[in-house]
């Protein structure tokens, strides 16, 4: 009964203020006059600039509770709320930077906002294949319709559309198609039990629709021929790991690229046929995968066990030039992350993804 008067009292505190309280036009000045908009007060920072077509990413549709929607805002979006400080650097905090999902428009607005999530579009699209991997994980391909191209780097990902009992929400997941495919959108999504998202993308049929926004992310390739490229994931920690490696090989053929890739079981293999075939046509392409339980009664594996950190530190020498991509679990990621601190890698030269 306690929890029921709160809620109802929410409610009830949340139609006050937009029937009782009317803010009036208020004034979102970005990037020093860059973009200036006039909009109506009362609704989260995040939800005006959607509005604008402003898509600034959100996995939790502005519940604040996945920190994704951060950006600097320079006067007039009220004090850190308790909420917001989890998610913040004391850093952070004193350069501006806050959650746009809890900042309310209630006066006029200075912020900064990076110049390529002005350049984010939203994407309506239809499944064009649907492909089972392995239980749990399916590659799904959408061709676009509305706009007809993307363009997007290698890692980068996009925030899918989903039906949910409290209306649209949208969720992240990295893109699998490479860079070149202009026209296309892959996913390689793992269904999460209860997960509205990844249920939803499941149950697509070919010729279903869906809406998007992207490209996000600050996954950055380098394009110095000499620098070698390490990707190391585990689970859907694989798409952007695809994406890189296409990109990658279809720019510079002889650049030597490492994918280590994790996998508790045989159950949870997929692409390995076909990153021994890429690495035939490209020798400096080494395909490492480990299988971290022990084998079941019957199950054949002749390639390596135990954890991936441990294969990256078998096989990378140290002192050479590399660029990293990490994206799988977070013990996984700190568990890569050490060894190749150990093996000379700087931080800048680390990108990841844990989830």
């Amino acid at each position: 009964m306690f929890v029921i008067l709160l809620v109802g009292l929410s409610v009830l505190l949340t139609i006050a203020e937009k029937v009782l309280i009317n803010y009036g036009i208020c004034q979102i000045d970005i990037n020093a006059g860059e973009r200036v908009l006039e909009v109506e007060g009362g609704q989260t920072l995040l939800s005006t600039l959607i509005d604008q077509e402003i898509y600034i990413p959100s996995a939790c549709g502005g519940q604040g509770t996945c920190g994704y929607c951060k950006m600097t805002v320079l006067s007039g979006g009220g004090p850190v709320l308790p909420t917001e400080k989890p998610f913040l650097t004391r850093q952070e905090i004193r350069s501006g930077m806050r959650l746009a999902c809890q900042v309310k428009v209630r006066e006029n607005i200075t912020a900064k906002i990076p110049e390529e999530l002005l350049n984010v579009k939203m994407f309506s699209a239809e499944v064009a294949s649907s492909k089972t991997l392995t239980y749990d994980m399916k590659e799904i391909r959408f061709k676009l319709i509305e706009p007809d191209e993307i363009s997007q780097r290698p890692g980068q990902y996009a925030q899918i559309q989903a039906p949910s009992p409290d209306g649209p929400i949208f969720r992240a997941y990295s893109i699998s198609s490479p860079c070149y495919e202009t026209d296309v959108v892959e996913l390689g999504v793992r269904i999460i039990p209860g997960g509205i998202g990844s249920t939803y993308l499941h149950k697509l049929q070919v010729g279903d629709k869906v809406t998007f926004t992207g490209p996000y992310g600050e996954f950055r390739l380098n394009e110095e021929p000499d620098t070698e490229i390490i990707c190391v994931g585990g689970g859907a920690g694989m798409s952007p790991m695809k994406n890189i490696i296409y990109s990658l090989y279809d720019q510079w053929p002889d650049r030597t690229c490492w994918l280590f890739f994790g996998c508790r079981t045989t159950k949870d293999i997929f692409y390995l046929d076909e990153y021994l075939e890429l690495a035939k046509k490209h020798p400096n392409f080494h395909v490492i995968y480990a299988l971290s339980d022990q084998l079941e009664p019957g199950e054949k594996w002749d390639g390596e066990t135990g954890f991936i950190h441990l294969s990256v530190d078998k096989h990378l020498k140290p002192g050479v030039k590399r660029q990293a991509f990490l994206c799988g679990p977070p013990p996984m990621i700190d568990a890569v992350m050490g060894v190749l601190e150990e093996k000379g890698l700087k931080a800048e030269d680390i990108f990841y993804d844990k989830f």
